[in-house]
C-alpha cells in the first residue's frame, strides 16, 4: 500500500526572510499606507535609542531587505540609501536623559510613536517589531514578535534605525573623544567599560542602567 502523502513540516518550508504578507493583509482590510516601525539601541550604555518608521512603495520594494543584524555594514548602508530614496521615512531619537527619566521601554515606545507622526505622509496602519503597540500611536497598529524577520516594512525600519543610530554615535565620538563611540556605538564592550572607569560618564551615558551604576558607584 502506498503511504498517503502528508504536508511537509520541515524547516525548509518556513519563509526564508521577511515578506509583504502582513502589509498586504492590512491593505486588503482598507489601509492605504502601511508603515513598519523598529528601533536600534535599546541595550547600549550610552547614546540614544532610535526609532524609524518606513512606508514602502509596494511597487518598488528594495531587494535584500532583512533584519539589520543579519546584514553587513556595507549591505545596511546600501539598503538604507535605497530606502531613503524610494520610501517615506522618519527617524526619532530618545536621548539618554529621557531614558533615565522614564525607562528604556517607555523611551523606545515614545520614539516609535513620534516617528509615525513625523512621516511625510499619513500612515493608516502600523506594524511594530516586538510585543508592544506604542501608546499614542497615530494609527491602528499590530505588534509582530521578530517582525524584522517577517515584514519587509519592519526590516526596512530596522535598517534605517540602525544606520541612523550608528551615524549619531560617530558624531558623539567627535563631541566626546576618548570613549570610542565610533567603534562600539555605546555598547558595553571592554574598551567602553575601561573608558568609563578612566574618564567617568559623559552627558550621553545612561546612568540608570545597572552596569553604569555599578561602575560609577551609584
Amino acid at each position: 500500500m502506498t503511504r498517503p502523502a502528508r504536508e511537509s513540516i520541515l524547516p525548509l518550508d518556513l519563509p526564508s526572510g521577511p515578506d509583504f504578507s502582513a502589509e498586504a493583509a492590512a491593505l486588503r482590510e482598507g489601509a492605504r499606507r502601511v508603515c513598519g516601525i523598529d528601533e536600534a539601541g535599546r541595550g547600549p550604555l550610552a547614546g540614544p535609542v532610535v526609532a524609524a518608521a518606513v512606508i514602502l512603495d509596494p511597487e518598488n520594494i528594495p531587494q535584500g531587505l532583512d533584519d539589520s543584524k543579519k546584514l553587513s555594514e556595507t549591505e545596511r548602508e546600501a539598503l538604507a540609501e535605497e530606502i531613503w530614496r524610494t520610501a517615506h521615512v522618519a527617524v526619532v531619537a530618545a536621548s539618554a536623559e529621557r531614558i533615565d527619566r522614564t525607562d528604556i521601554l517607555r523611551a523606545t515606545l515614545w520614539a516609535m510613536a513620534r516617528a509615525v507622526r513625523a512621516l511625510p505622509v499619513e500612515s493608516d496602519h502600523a506594524l511594530i517589531d516586538g510585543r508592544d503597540v506604542p501608546p499614542g500611536l497615530a494609527c491602528p497598529g499590530r505588534a509582530l514578535i521578530k517582525g524584522d524577520g517577517r515584514s519587509v516594512s519592519i526590516a526596512a525600519a530596522s535598517i534605517v534605525a540602525k544606520t541612523s543610530r550608528d551615524a549619531m554615535m560617530i558624531d558623539l565620538a567627535a563631541a566626546c573623544p576618548g570613549y570610542g563611540f565610533e567603534r562600539h556605538k555605546g555598547y558595553g564592550s571592554k574598551l567602553h567599560r575601561e573608558a568609563i572607569l578612566r574618564l567617568g560618564p559623559s552627558p550621553y551615558h545612561r546612568l540608570s542602567f545597572a552596569p553604569m551604576r555599578a561602575m560609577i558607584g551609584r
